[in-house]
């Protein structure tokens, strides 16, 4: 009969606690479906540029100033890149991750850009798009 008091050969790693794993997968399904929203509204938001080129105020010429179609063309294609790169961070891609950073960037340039067409819906936007960087960059999934 041999007693086993020490437990210095049992060394068990510990494992990473449950609590850690779904605030990761919380906040990554969180930033997918943000950025399902974000891409969208981006996608509404070209269509209506597209369809009534009147919908949106061009006030003072700026250094950057675009047509109202070609406002609308940029924000139809960026939202649906946006929808795509939501797709793929949804399925725990790694492209989809770094691709959302880049294309959630890129929506607030061009948010940025367009906003002495439409301010208050610009602002929302760009809003929207910082909180998904957030999310984004907050998720480790390695851990």
């Amino acid at each position: 009969m041999t007693d086993h008091i020490s437990g210095v050969d049992d060394v068990v790693p510990e494992a990473e606690p449950f609590q850690q794993q779904s605030v990761a997968a919380g906040v990554s399904i969180t930033a997918a479906f943000m950025l399902l929203i974000l891409g969208a509204v981006s996608i509404l938001e070209g269509i209506s540029a597209l369809v009534d080129d009147e919908f949106y105020v061009a006030g003072i010429d700026y250094v950057y100033r675009f047509d109202t179609t070609t406002w609308g063309w940029i924000h139809l294609v960026l939202g649906v890149v946006a929808l795509i790169c939501a797709l793929g961070l949804m399925f725990g891609r790694t492209w989809g991750r770094y691709a959302a950073l880049g294309i959630a960037a890129l929506v607030i340039l061009a948010n940025f850009l367009s906003l002495p067409y439409y301010p208050a819906w610009s602002m929302v936007i760009i809003a929207l798009s910082v909180v998904v960087i957030w999310a984004v960059t907050t998720w480790q999934p390695e851990r």
